[in-house]
C-alpha cells in the first residue's frame, strides 16, 4: 500500500531475525519499533518485508519493487546471516548490500545497515571480515549503522537462555534489546 501524504513509511528488509521466526505475532523488534513510533508520537508508518531464510541476493531481487510500491523515507537493511551460515563468498555479501544501499538512497530514502556476526566455530578471520562488511558498507554509502544487532544478546552473560533451541533465532524476550541496540542509529533518520 504505498504512503499517505501525511503519513511516512519506514521499510525493514531483513531475514528471520526481523520475521519474527519463532514468535507469536507482534513479539519481534519490528513489531515493537512499531510500537514505540507511536508511543513518541513519531509518523512513521513501519513495512516489515523481512523473510526467514533470505540472503543478500533474495534481498536485492526484491528490493526495486518494494521501494517502488512502498516508497519509504528510511530502509532498515538487515540481512547477511544467512549468506554466512551458507558460506556465501563475502564479497558478493558486500556487493549486495552496496547495491541495496545505492538503490534506496536513489530512490530518496535514508539507509541504515544492521551489522551480524557469525558463531565462533566459523573461524576468526572470516568472522572479522563478515563483520567488517557492514560499517564497510555504511561508510561507502553513508548509511547509518548498529554494528551487531544481536549486542547484549549473543554476546551477553544469559546468552543461552535468551535464543530459541535452535541458538540462532532470539526468543521473544531478547527483542526489545534488540530494539533499544537499534533504535539509537534509526531515531535521527526519522527526522
Amino acid at each position: 500500500m504505498p504512503r499517505t501524504a501525511a503519513g511516512k513509511t519506514l521499510l525493514v528488509v531483513g531475514d528471520s531475525l526481523s520475521a519474527e521466526y519463532g514468535l507469536a505475532r507482534g513479539q519481534g523488534w519490528v513489531a515493537l519499533l512499531q510500537k514505540r513510533l507511536a508511543q513518541e508520537r513519531v509518523d512513521f508508518k513501519v513495512v516489515n518485508a523481512s523473510i526467514s531464510g533470505d540472503t543478500t541476493s533474495g534481498g536485492r531481487s526484491r528490493l526495486p519493487a518494494l521501494l517502488r510500491e512502498h516508497r519509504p523515507q528510511v530502509v532498515v537493511l538487515e540481512l547477511g546471516g544467512n549468506d554466512a551460515l551458507r558460506g556465501l563468498p563475502l564479497a558478493m555479501t558486500e556487493a549486495n548490500l552496496l547495491e541495496m544501499a545505492r538503490r534506496s538512497k536513489a530512490a530518496g530514502a535514508r539507509v541504515l545497515v544492521a551489522g551480524m556476526a557469525v558463531p565462533p566455530n566459523y573461524g576468526r578471520s572470516y568472522g572479522e571480515s563478515f563483520m567488517a562488511l557492514f560499517p564497510k558498507v555504511a561508510r561507502a554509502e553513508g548509511a547509518a549503522l548498529v554494528p551487531f544487532m544481536l549486542a547484549g544478546v549473543a554476546d551477553g552473560p544469559e546468552a543461552e537462555t535468551l535464543f530459541q533451541p535452535d541458538r540462532i533465532h532470539p526468543k521473544a524476550e531478547a527483542h526489545p534489546r534488540i530494539l533499544d541496540n537499534i533504535w539509537p542509529a534509526l531515531k535521527p533518520l526519522l527526522r
